[in-house]
């Protein structure tokens, strides 16, 4: 089964599996098809986080794909020439904010370690896509269309070649689109692996246009050459009778395990949707997650990161006990699990952005992947290279080096990763049988959203596709930003009367996609606020799949 936020990537994951690819081997073809598809959310230009599980070994796996600032960047990247951070527009749609793409070299990685067919093999379907053409969705033509009115998706030639016809106009919906430079690129990555985004050609076209002016960046051919994907652990933690694995740092997938442990916590016996304590108990875990998670998380590579102690079963339970269902939060510190000293190092850190796709994928063996890719805001930096966006992943840093009087962990430095949200989640019973896979898109409301679908779909017992339709309650901060309209009746209004600041929202653009595995088979769900579907096929039989 897969679901993913297109149904030309899902066929292609289809594809994959029919032919008895594995789960990541279905991930790399759905991710190359999306990055043409759905340009404005993820592609080769950006970077990414991936979870494998394994169900002989029961062992789950995660790769880091986070792209790094160049060698010339420094903490003052995002300041004028007066010292003061500049708007976030003029950082994004410029040089400045570009990373060097790493999401091709962590699939590659993934790929050693997962695949059952050949590498060239899984670009096959988005090549031909991209020479055939697709039709422009309603999302991407109404995408492109904003930022065209904003200006800033027409200030680079290039890109405002590819994404406006020739009298000015935005693409329309249905409209045929191809990409034959798309094609070429993939091409070359299936010959030659992530060397092809590090020399020759297409490496050329990447620094060109994270190098041209206005406000060009630093980025160089040694930057693409410095890429290097890592293996990481998973962050895990318990939820109820669950083993529930994501991402560490960079990532903040430990707020998601935060945000669990302390709803666990405050409500032992929850009653379901249309309780107003279980929502109660999900607003003030949140509040109490994010506000550790802005102050702590960043690159563990180059700072201290209590990733593990954010989720110790003792301190969550110590952050649990200020939690008053009766009440909402005046304020919610953030907390010190690793002692005084770290807690007085930084200061706290708000930034943020949303331009991010995410899909599940179950396969014939049971194994199981799950892959976050972001090329950062919508349309990334608003250059293209070769065919592809590329991101805008370093306004993920703090744009101001310290806040009051301290430094921030969170800060610019050559060769670090920016603070991601991305939080790709598998969760197993406590054999080590898997039971869920599930993440999002949205900025640093993900972490909201994959707790919030998780805890609906496990705790609350709804199907997968009502967890992932009912609405979102992201309170990150005051106040609460609540999809009302689709929000059981009265849950609302018992909020308001406690004392919680409700604004109603209709922006809480989740993705998120997710299967369940049943005994009865696999339950899937996509995310009805954007494109995707959920496709399943028959499984091969695994005797006579090629051998890892």
């Amino acid at each position: 089964m897969a679901a993913a936020a297109n149904p030309h990537a899902v066929e292609a994951a289809l594809e994959i599996l029919r032919e008895g690819g594995s789960a990541v081997d279905a991930a790399i073809a759905a991710e190359a098809v999306l990055g043409l598809v759905e340009p404005q959310s993820s592609g080769i230009g950006g970077g990414g986080f991936l979870l494998s599980y394994d169900a002989e070994t029961e062992r789950i796996v995660g790769y880091d794909g986070r792209e790094r600032a160049p060698a010339g960047a420094s903490p003052t990247l995002f300041l004028d020439a007066r010292g003061r951070p500049m708007s976030f527009l003029d950082a994004q749609a410029s040089g400045l904010s570009i990373g060097a793409p790493s999401l091709i070299a962590m699939l590659k990685l993934a790929h050693d370690d997962h695949g059952r067919l050949p590498w060239a093999r899984l670009f096959e379907p988005a090549i031909r896509l991209a020479e055939n053409g697709f039709a422009v969705s309603p999302r991407l033509a109404r995408l492109i269309a904003l930022a065209g009115e904003r200006g800033r998706l027409r200030a680079d030639f290039v890109t405002r070649a590819y994404f406006f016809n020739r009298d000015g106009t935005p693409l329309q919906v249905g409209q045929m689109l191809r990409n034959p430079e798309y094609a070429a690129t993939l091409r070359a990555i299936a010959e030659q692996g992530p060397a092809a985004l590090q020399q020759g050609p297409i490496a050329d076209a990447i620094v060109a246009a994270a190098q041209r002016g206005p406000r060009g960046g630093t980025l160089t051919h040694a930057d693409l050459r410095a890429v290097s994907p890592r293996r990481l652990e998973p962050v895990c933690g318990t939820f109820r009778v669950y083993r529930v694995c994501t991402t560490p740092a960079p990532s903040s997938g430990n707020a998601v395990l935060a945000v669990l442990g302390l709803y666990e916590r405050a409500r032992p016996h929850p009653e379901g949707a249309t309780n107003i304590d279980d929502w109660a108990a999900f607003l003030w875990s949140s509040r109490l997650a994010y506000a550790d998670r802005d102050h702590y998380m960043a690159d563990d590579q180059f700072v201290p990161v209590p990733t593990q102690e954010l989720v110790a079963p003792g301190y969550l339970d110590e952050r649990a006990r200020q939690i008053d269902l009766a009440r909402a939060p005046l304020a919610t510190p953030p907390g010190m699990p690793a002692g005084p000293e770290l807690f007085e190092r930084w200061g706290r850190d708000v930034g943020d952005d949303a331009g991010t796709t995410h899909l599940s994928i179950v396969d014939a063996w049971g194994d199981a992947a799950a892959l976050t890719a972001t090329v950062e805001s919508a349309f990334g930096s608003q250059r293209m290279a070769a065919g592809f966006l590329l991101n805008n992943q370093l306004t993920d840093f703090s744009f101001q080096p310290a806040r009051n009087g301290r430094p921030v962990a969170n800060a610019v430095a050559p060769g670090k990763a920016p603070r991601s949200s991305m939080s790709p989640t598998i969760v197993t019973d406590r054999d080590g049988e898997l039971v869920l896979v599930i993440g999002s898109p949205g900025g640093s409301a993900i972490i909201g959203y994959v707790a919030r679908a998780t805890i609906g779909i496990l705790d609350w017992n709804l199907p997968v596709q009502d967890a992932l339709a009912i609405g979102n309650a992201t309170a990150r901060e005051a106040p609460a930003r609540v999809e009302s309209q689709s929000i059981p009746a009265g849950v609302v209004d018992g909020l308001r009367a406690r004392g919680w600041d409700i604004q109603d929202s209709a922006a809480e653009v989740s993705g998120l996609h997710a299967i369940r595995v049943r005994a009865e088979g696999l339950e899937g769900g996509a995310d009805p606020r954007r494109e995707g579907v959920v496709g399943h096929v028959p499984a091969p039989a695994p005797a006579i799949a090629p051998p890892r």
